[in-house]
């Protein structure tokens, strides 16, 4: 035994003397390499934001990585990419199947900025073949990859996911809601699909004021690729038209 094996007792100051003293919990192994993860982190950041910093404005597109190409969704991304980008934006996605192929295709065949912000998973998640070559990132932690996600995006396009879908599409929300960020268009496309999330959140978060009724302006759910494309050029007309990156650090 060495003395960092011993347990110290420790009295929390809200118990009264007498009261059965308890030994703090330890951890069973610290590796030694987590300092390092600091100076991976910082690299991490840095390329992404040299290599997205040049692209200029995006739009982020989330969805489901198991949509088939034959999916209504996934036709729906690709005419929402498409037209994005014949406005002027770039497409950012995670870079892998479904969804995020779909919107890279878009991005593609509208003659845009197609950006893959891929990431190392257990399975071995693939970029799709729609990314342009100088704009695939792949990175190893979620939480720098969500940065990137939203710091170049000047509005976030949710289609039907999971829960990756939902972390992305309620982290957002969140920084909007907090002031974090400044406000960006928040559009959820399926109407079937995200009605009964809608309804969840009026009946039971506002109902036990976990938020206010008016967070639900933050994002607005629809249909009609056009009308998405329409909601988010008007969100950037007259005192918006200056369009400036999120997040500054």
């Amino acid at each position: 035994m060495t003395f960092s094996d011993i347990q110290f007792p420790v009295m929390n100051q809200n118990e009264q003397p007498g009261a059965p003293i308890r030994a703090m919990k330890r951890w069973s192994q610290i590796k030694g390499e987590n300092s390092w993860t600091i100076l991976k982190v910082m690299a991490e950041l840095v390329d992404g934001f040299e290599s997205l910093n040049r692209i200029g404005p995006c739009v982020s597109i989330f969805g489901s990585a198991r949509t088939n190409s034959d999916d209504k969704y996934y036709q729906l991304a690709t005419q929402i990419a498409q037209q994005l980008v014949q406005e002027g934006f770039g497409v950012i996605t995670g870079g892998g199947p479904g969804i995020m192929e779909a919107a890279n295709k878009g991005a593609t065949l509208g003659g845009g900025a197609s950006v893959g912000l891929n990431i190392n998973l257990p399975h071995e998640q693939t970029h799709n073949r729609f990314i342009d070559d100088d704009k695939l990132l792949t990175h190893r932690y979620f939480f720098v990859r969500k940065v990137m996600f939203v710091k170049y995006a000047q509005g976030l396009i949710a289609l039907p996911g999971g829960f990756g879908t939902l972390d992305e599409l309620f982290e957002v929300l969140t920084l909007i809601q907090t002031k974090k960020i400044t406000r960006v268009p928040v559009v959820l496309v399926g109407s079937t699909y995200w009605a009964g999330l809608r309804d969840w959140m009026v009946n039971t978060i506002v109902r036990e004021r976990n938020i206010n009724e008016d967070d639900l302006e933050l994002f607005t759910i629809m249909d009609d690729p056009g009308k998405v494309v329409a909601y988010i050029l008007d969100f950037y007309s007259g005192e918006r038209r200056h369009l400036t990156p999120n997040l500054e650090l």
